[in-house]
């Protein structure tokens, strides 16, 4: 008998075996294509996400031939492309004065053309007001089409309709109909329609046709000198060529001499020889957009994702040998040897694996189709098409078979092993566990640690999987050791926890793949959780809040005078429309001499105000100092994290919210302390309405004292305070008593000294009211916001409100979606593998039944049983995640110290912060809930059944 007989013999009766027990062949096949799916789906999704070189083409300039743009520099060399382009004479100087380009006569002959330009507006919405851009552009022309699409309702036509995005609509709370006002110059708009851009659907944004607001609002401001004239954009063309011909190279390049920049599709897809392109001869080429290195941890991931596949669907071959030993024991009454038996076992691996592999793919590309709209609404861009690789799919569907040989490798091995007699007559024989394997085990696990901390360390991210793979293959080699050893903590217990862990020790072989299962499950769950989390804290280090989180600040502009008279009406505003909590901190702002923000004509037209760091070395920051690179390229990331967050570093950081310029002095009062700096210190509260100043950045005191150097200096146009202080500018230097806040307090935004507004007069400093500082329980929403700014205006306008949004929150979205997940594959996977378990220990508990235990213990036992390989499994899985989770992290580090050195002000803090909610949800909710629900749904009587032999 031929190889290739004995395979089609071996899989005819795997093929028999599993239409014979089809539910435990379900279980298998779902095991298998649900990772399939998952795979497929994100391999469909990704390929659509990212455009083709045509797509993005149709994405910029819609259905036209080319986009004409100015880029303000006169003539110029590009590349085909239009992604780089020089002046032709690099010496020429540049006048922003010089007129803009009449872009149309650029065009090639016989061409047709549709012009887009922007401009930022304020305009009326269902709150109050919001700021937003409003394009010109034609939606309607066939040209615009797959730039900009309709989704209801009408384009706009004529000068008083508007077309909205969707995320613009429901922001500000208009539908089709509604009629908008665009405060600049007072006109009103109706919207007629709902647009979308294809390649940005969260763009906020309205349409109106060529000449409906620009030219209105620029006619409105020649007439009115209260009306700012628009603050428009350059304008850019879409533009078809001639019929047939398009817009050729030569044409580019005449274009290029009047200093207009062309991007034309034809030759971006088929580009000229370089020998025709003036800037490719000087040796111009495209800019890179990135690296070409492999993604370490999307190859961790899948490493990790195949051995998850192969973990889980073991426990189900391993049962489905031992449930098939009587028929593999006959086998070998009939000639076969451990070659045939390993041969059915596998082919049941190869059967199953490719009806699961299969199904797997066909699932996923219908679910990808199915889900659409959900998967570009969170991506936010529209498919190009759905992109099918047929190579991909292939390559996906074989490993998913491969897999599926794999997980039943050692099935096969163990099956191959017994005699035929314990096979026939169902008798398991007493085998010792091995003495050698938990030892390899250890082995492997330290190795695939190191291996994976040198790949981090190194950059290297194949040795980063390879050795998180190694280091999870260890581990489950040390299995049976710690279930051995598990067994031995039953002894002071109650009868249904000591059985469980008695149970789960005497069948290792049946324990321990039901274990190494929920570890696979977890462990890629946790290494994922760790990693997110760990780059949300980088982030959070990194991000620098223009105000203190959960404030929020009304201010007033420094150059009109007017408008604080107001303030008290904005203030009513603000608290009517915000749910503000206690009560507000108001502020002033300070300068000597001449306000700059109104006489600045010249430098020596007004005066300056500056807070003087004492001499040494220990005020100025290392990182900006002379031999900073020198001291970066000994720095570690925990010491360059410290010197970034020193007050001499964080002394030049200052916003300029409070209009208080880079010295970062305010005029205020105690309630400033209580309501922005979260300063609850009496002695500053006394300092304050003593008339001493609370210096917040202890880099300016010295010995208790802080130097405030002034320089009087008045214009001739303030001939109010000229008449008042007639003579040359003076400079005054004044050594003040302060109180000096904690080192925390230096990273306070915007805000380094808070003077009292006697001090600042007995300075011979001028103060104005400038605006309050208000306490909130929550982040404004966008309704809060425009209904805050709708109020200000009806108060008599002038002043705006900003809020302090804090970091990204979309990564706390994804990790409570990553908690779900896992909670519910390893509650999966626990629930699974444990009924596996059920079923090959089913003589067990119908002895159980025999000697007269009562009806609950059987289910209790279940329930136990189910925590021990939950729980077991949940431990080694977070200790196998935290692996590759902690070896990626090396490799952001690595990556950050570079760009430190190069860059000493950049940060190179990575940390590697656990994600404790996630672990807690699954190393104590998911085994317990697992067990109640094993308990609960195991039935209490079963028909006794005859114990073989």
């Amino acid at each position: 008998m031929s190889v290739f007989t004995g395979w089609r013999a071996a899989l005819r009766i795997a093929r028999r075996d599993a239409m014979r027990s089809k539910g435990r062949s379900a279980l298998v096949v779902a095991m298998i294509a649900v990772p399939v799916i998952g795979v497929t789906a994100l391999d469909v999704t990704y390929n659509s996400v990212t455009p083709t070189t045509a797509e993005q083409l149709t994405a910029d300039m819609g259905s036209a031939d080319a986009l004409f743009s100015d880029p303000q520099i006169g003539p110029i060399e590009q590349l085909p492309t239009g992604d780089r382009y020089e002046q032709v004479d690099e010496n020429a100087p540049l006048d922003e004065n010089t007129p803009p380009i009449d872009i149309s006569t650029t065009f090639p002959k016989g061409s047709r053309a549709i012009s887009f330009q922007s401009v930022p507006a304020s305009i009326t919405t269902g709150y109050g007001i919001a700021d937003t851009n409003i394009h010109e552009f034609r939606t309607s022309d066939e040209l615009a089409r797959g730039r900009i699409e309709l989704v209801r309702g009408e384009f706009p036509h004529g000068k008083d309709e508007l077309a909205a995005t969707e995320p613009f609509l429901k922001s500000a709370g208009l539908h089709v109909g509604s009629v908008t006002t665009v405060r600049n110059f007072g006109k009103k708009y109706t919207i007629t329609g709902v647009v979308e851009e294809p390649d940005s659907l969260n763009t906020k944004a309205l349409y109106a046709d060529p000449g409906a607001v620009i030219a209105p609002w620029k006619a409105r401001s020649d007439q009115d000198k209260k009306v700012l004239p628009p603050n428009a954009r350059t304008k850019d063309w879409l533009v078809k060529g001639p019929e047939g011909v398009g817009v050729t190279w030569p044409d580019v390049m005449a274009a290029n001499e009047s200093g207009v920049l062309v991007t034309s599709r034809q030759l971006v897809l088929d580009p000229p020889p370089d020998s025709e392109v003036p800037l490719a001869r000087k040796g111009g080429r495209p800019y890179q957009d990135g690296s070409e290195e492999p993604n370490a941890p999307l190859i961790t991931v899948i490493a990790m994702a195949v051995l998850e596949i192969v973990l889980l669907a073991g426990p189900a071959f391993a049962v489905g040998a031992r449930r098939s030993r009587r028929q593999l024991g006959l086998l070998g009454t009939c000639g076969g040897d451990r070659r045939h038996v390993r041969a059915v076992v596998l082919g049941g691996g190869l059967v199953l694996g490719g009806v699961g592999a299969v199904t797997g793919v066909v699932v996923g590309l219908v679910a990808t189709s199915v889900f659409r709209p959900m998967i570009e609404a969170w991506a936010g861009q529209r498919f190009g098409s759905l992109a099918l690789d047929p190579m991909e799919m292939l390559l996906i569907a074989v490993i998913g078979l491969v897999t599926g040989v794999l997980a039943a490798f050692a099935p096969a091995i163990v099956a191959s092993r017994q005699s035929v007699l314990e096979s026939l007559t169902g008798r398991r024989g007493v085998r010792r566990s091995s003495r050698v394997m938990p030892i390899l085990g250890a082995c492997v696990l330290a190795l695939g640690c190191a291996v994976a901390i040198y790949g981090g360390t190194s950059g290297n991210s194949s040795l980063v999987a390879g050795g998180s793979v190694a280091a999870e293959l260890g581990l489950l080699a040390c299995i049976p050791m710690v279930v051995g050893f598990l067994g031995r903590l039953g002894r002071g217990l109650p009868l249904s926890p000591r059985l469980a862990l008695r149970d789960a020790a005497r069948n290792r072989g049946r324990t321990a793949p039901a274990v190494a299962a929920v570890m696979a499950a977890v462990a890629g769950s946790v290494a994922i959780a760790t990693y997110m989390s760990s780059t949300k804290a980088e982030s959070e280090f990194n991000y620098a809040p223009t105000l203190t989180q959960g404030t929020v600040l009304l201010s007033v502009s420094a150059s009109d005078t007017e408008t604080a008279i107001q303030l008290p009406q904005a203030r009513a505003a603000v608290e009517r429309s915000i749910a503000v909590t206690g009560g507000h901190a108001d502020f002033r702002r300070v300068w000597a001499g001449s306000d700059c923000d109104l006489y600045s004509t010249d430098e020596n037209s007004c005066g300056s105000l500056e807070l003087v760091k004492p001499p040494g070395k220990d005020r100025v920051c290392p990182l900006t100092d002379k031999g900073a690179k020198q001291l970066a390229a000994r720095l570690s990331s925990d010491e360059h994290r410290k010197l970034m967050r020193s007050p001499a570093c964080l002394a030049g950081m200052t916003s300029g919210v409070f209009n208080s310029g880079e010295n970062g002095i305010v005029v205020a009062d105690e309630d400033m302390l209580s309501t922005y700096v979260k300063l609850d210190d009496p002695a500053a509260a006394e300092a304050l309405a003593a008339g001493t100043p609370v210096l917040l950045n202890e880099v300016f005191a010295k010995n208790g004292e802080a130097t405030i150097k002034a320089v009087h200096r008045y214009s001739a146009e303030d001939k109010k305070n000229r008449k008042l202080h007639p003579g040359k500018a003076r400079t005054t230097t004044d050594r003040l008593k302060v109180y000096v806040a904690p080192a925390e307090y230096a990273a306070t935004p915007g805000i380094n000294m808070i003077l009292p507004q006697r001090t600042a007069e007995r300075l011979g400093l001028h103060t104005a009211e400038s605006g309050s500082v208000y306490t909130v329980d929550h982040t404004p929403t966008e309704a809060e916001q425009q209904q805050a700014s709708g109020a200000i205006e009806q108060a008599g306008g002038g002043a705006w409100v900003q809020s302090e949004s804090g970091p990204d929150g979309r990564v706390d979205a994804m990790l409570l979606i990553l908690t779900l997940f896992a909670g519910m594959v390893t509650l999966g996977a626990a629930a699974i593998t444990t009924g596996l378990a059920k079923a090959d220990a089913e003589a067990d508990l119908n002895t159980l039944s025999a000697v007269g235990a009562p009806p609950s213990v059987r289910r209790r036992l279940s329930g136990f049983q189910c925590v021990v390989v939950a729980l077991t499994g949940v431990v080694l899985g977070t200790l196998a995640g935290l692996v590759p989770a902690v070896a990626l992290r090396l490799v952001d580090l690595r990556l950050a110290l570079q760009a430190m050195r190069v860059d000493p002000t950049l940060s190179a803090y990575t940390p590697i912060e656990l994600p404790w909610a996630t672990l807690a949800l699954l190393v104590v909710g998911v085994p317990v809930l697992a067990g109640l629900l094993a308990t609960a749904l195991t039935r209490s009587r079963l028909p006794l059944a005859r114990r073989a032999g």
